[in-house]
């Protein structure tokens, strides 16, 4: 009499049919949105709208209204307001993939599957922070969106890369340029290099607490300057110049910019703006035919420079 067949419990399936490996698929879905939210610094920092459907979304931009002495008897008929608009398309398909070798996963004596996610969760959280803050240094060059309003601002400080208090006085330079644009105070943020970063904790004046500087010298950590919450990243474009030679096609050409001189990157909430159609998602396929796991993190999202008021760059020349 032959030996009966177990019943096998699939530990991975919803209640126990369909995909073996439905409930793990969630779990490492879970693992990379955690890490991508952990590892990236311009997600909260500028303007997101996300579309069901469409290849592009509006962003619309208004003048101001003036006011004016009546005078008696004349008739008030309105005034002409000037409006504009700035479209942001979809770039190409963003997608991180990693494939998982059968017998490689078998003999392994560790989970290999934590670090692929990790790694593939910073590498879109990676390039998402470059191309904003690429279009913030884009914002900060550009001439205004509507007829008399006001442009970007770009500030020449040629010690800026190597001097924290000469940087420090340059993001009070930048502050009073956004306060003279009548951009408001919330959400104004410095985006800076370790180099910078560390030599803003290293001066006094920035985080003398006797002076109104925030910060802690102990910890070598610096939190604001001229109301500006300061953000440090390795995502910045300084020293580079990707504007001849971007990198991946048409999508990357539309974020390209020559950051050889800049030091760091001040902008409001309001001078960048994402369209986001397909958020992160994550896909694994088993491959039959090559024996493996095929591990697929993607989004589908465009970025653009808004409001050029709203944004000021730092260069040394």
């Amino acid at each position: 009499m032959a030996a009966p067949d177990f019943t096998v419990s699939r530990f991975g399936s919803v209640n126990g049919s369909g995909d073996a490996e439905a409930l793990f698929l969630k779990q490492w879905s879970g693992e990379v949105l955690t890490s991508f939210h952990e590892m990236n610094v311009t997600d909260d920092k500028h303007l997101i709208r996300t579309i069901a459907s469409g290849k592009s979304a509006q962003f619309p931009a208004t003048g101001v209204v003036t006011a004016a002495y009546h005078t008696p008897g004349a008739y008030l008929v309105g005034q002409s307001v000037n409006s504009n608009e700035v479209v942001i398309s979809i770039d190409d398909l963003l997608v991180a993939d990693v494939f998982v070798d059968t017998l490689d996963d078998a003999m392994n004596h560790f989970d290999m599957r934590s670090i692929y996610t990790s790694e593939a969760a910073l590498a879109l959280s990676e390039q998402q922070d470059r191309h904003v803050l690429q279009q913030g240094y884009i914002a900060a060059a550009a001439s205004a969106t509507i007829t008399g309003g006001d442009a970007g601002t770009e500030i020449t400080d040629a010690d800026a890369s190597t001097n924290g208090s000469s940087l420090a006085g340059s993001l009070f330079d930048a502050a009073q340029a956004l306060d003279e644009n009548k951009v408001t105070e919330m959400d104004r943020f410095a985006f800076v290099k370790p180099a910078q970063y560390y030599l803003l904790v290293q001066t006094t004046d920035a985080i003398n607490r006797d002076w109104g500087g925030s910060g802690a010298y102990s910890e070598g950590k610096i939190f604001r300057v001229a109301g500006l919450n300061i953000v440090k990243t390795n995502n910045l474009a300084n020293g580079s110049d990707i504007s001849t030679a971007p990198g991946h096609g048409d999508a990357d050409a539309r974020h390209a910019v020559n950051a050889t001189n800049y030091v760091a990157l001040v902008m409001q909430k309001a001078a960048v703006g994402t369209v986001r159609l397909i958020g992160l998602q994550n896909e694994m396929a088993y491959v039959i035919q090559n024996q493996g796991h095929l591990i697929i993190s993607k989004y589908a999202q465009g970025h653009s420079a808004l409001r050029p008021e709203c944004a000021a760059l730092i260069k040394t020349s």
